[in-house]
């Protein structure tokens, strides 16, 4: 494979409607049609339909909880696919196996097989107002599935892009769903109300397949529960069938890394499990760990065979880029993808919890029809010094003239703009010594823009050690 394929394999997906780069998503029959993915599916083969899959959706967990599921299901001896988004760096990481992205010619061969079928499927659809071909996600969604029946997985665990029913992962019939949580998020296309988009997210409960739900606000938690009656499936809540205790890494030995989780029985009130080491950071990922835990045990119910040390093992080897990962220390480098009010009230939580005070420097962009003002509202108090920019690899994010309106609406007088978020990286290396925390946020794509300087050059952060 030459370089040249790779770049118009990627090309010729980046050249489908996306939604991921569009600044405003009409939510309709149009956009997001489940019949579109079932025709594609049916043209290679039905892959999804000789996998088991675990589905997971939820406004924030849903990716860090698809891999801690998937990391435990791999530590039992299943070869297990992942499908996630967005990515980082390359597309490849979106769909992996036992943690290891498809290689850039898999993906090549992926495009190349589906080309000849979207192509047709566009001719058909040429010149109707009232439809489309595929978009860039239900052809990630498609090659995923494909990838994972070629390389005989025994089970795939599938993230939902975008709410839930008309998402185009909801074609599949899984053996266990998820919801991880509900909050404002999307509400363009969801509903500007938490039952609303609840009954979004709740589009993935499938007659008499059981769900696990993390959802505990009233509201949302109505909704699912009316849902899985009307579908009769089995609902396993946190705070009422399930629960945890976090213990954040300074309440715990040395060696616990990111902290541990008490797994609760609420029959019992006792732990079913204890002292679970986590891979990854904050009380939310306790959260989340206890969700994939309940899902586990749902597929225990169905006699997969998963043990109590291959639990242990698989959430503590579960990793999820940018869900405040600690890229450096002395100074203490933070990445994450908080991009909405509740994901940066769990970062900030965990940022207290976590690292002792210090001074804190702030790196933040955001999207545009994000909770903007709520986000930078919490987050500029709380960091001495914040450099505002937009990022430059999607369109969609919102301009460093509106951010710094906000930031003087909010009163906040710490805080100054840079055009690109290279040079705001460089500003705030400048002024970080070994003592500082420095943290970046508002968007996967600032984390991915400023992630991927600090692996080029990482012997940069300890010039001043």
């Amino acid at each position: 494979m030459s370089g040249n394929d790779y770049e118009r394999a990627t090309a010729y997906l980046i050249g489908r409607i996306n939604y991921e780069r569009a600044a405003a998503v009409t939510y309709g029959a149009r956009q997001f049609k489940l019949e579109r993915v079932q025709e594609l599916l049916g043209q290679v083969g039905n892959p999804h339909q000789q996998i088991p899959i675990v589905h997971v959706a939820g406004t924030k967990g849903k990716g860090s909880t698809s891999a801690m599921i998937a990391a435990v299901l791999t530590a039992a001896g299943y070869r297990t696919g992942l499908f996630t988004s967005p990515h980082l760096e390359r597309l490849e990481e979106r769909i992996a196996i036992d943690a290891q992205p498809c290689s850039s010619e898999e993906l090549v061969a992926l495009v190349e097989r589906l080309r000849p079928v979207v192509d047709r499927m566009d001719w058909e659809v040429a010149g109707d107002t009232d439809d489309c071909g595929p978009t860039y996600f239900e052809l990630t969604t498609v090659m995923a599935l494909l990838y994972f029946a070629e390389r005989q997985a025994q089970a795939a665990v599938l993230e939902v892009g975008l709410g839930g029913r008309l998402d185009s992962t909801n074609v599949c019939q899984p053996a266990v769903s998820v919801i991880t949580s509900i909050s404002y998020d999307h509400m363009r296309q969801l509903g500007n109300t938490l039952a609303e988009i609840a009954f979004e997210k709740a589009g993935i409960v499938k007659p008499g397949i059981p769900l696990v739900s993390g959802v505990t606000a009233d509201e949302p938690r109505q909704v699912i529960e009316q849902v899985c009656r009307d579908r009769g499936s089995l609902l396993v809540q946190l705070g009422r069938d399930f629960d945890f205790r976090y213990y954040p890494p300074h309440l715990v030995d040395h060696h616990a890394g990111y902290g541990r989780i008490d797994y609760l029985d609420r029959s019992t009130q006792s732990p079913a499990l204890a002292g679970v080491p986590l891979g990854m950071l904050g009380r939310h990922q306790g959260a989340n760990a206890a969700v994939a835990v309940a899902t586990i045990a749902q597929l225990q119910a169905q006699e997969w065979q998963i043990d109590e040390a291959q639990i242990r093992a698989g959430l503590a080897a579960a990793r999820s880029p940018a869900r405040v990962e600690v890229m450096a220390r002395r100074p203490t480098i933070v990445i994450d993808a908080a991009h909405n009010e509740a994901s940066v009230e769990a970062l900030l939580e965990t940022l207290a919890d976590s690292f002792a005070e210090q001074p804190r420097i702030l790196i933040f962009a955001t999207t545009q029809d994000k909770e903007v003002r709520a986000m930078m509202r919490l987050l500029l108090p709380r960091f001495d010094h914040v450099f505002l920019t937009r990022y430059r690899n999607n369109p969609r994010g919102v301009p460093v003239e509106e951010l710094a309106e906000i930031a003087a609406e909010c009163g906040a007088t710490n805080w100054r703009t840079y055009a690109e978020p290279a040079e705001a990286w460089e500003a705030a290396r400048a002024i970080a010594t070994p003592d500082h925390l420095l943290c970046v946020t508002g968007s996967f794509f600032i984390a991915a823009e400023i992630g991927a300087e600090i692996r080029r050059n990482p012997l940069a952060l300890a010039r001043r050690e």
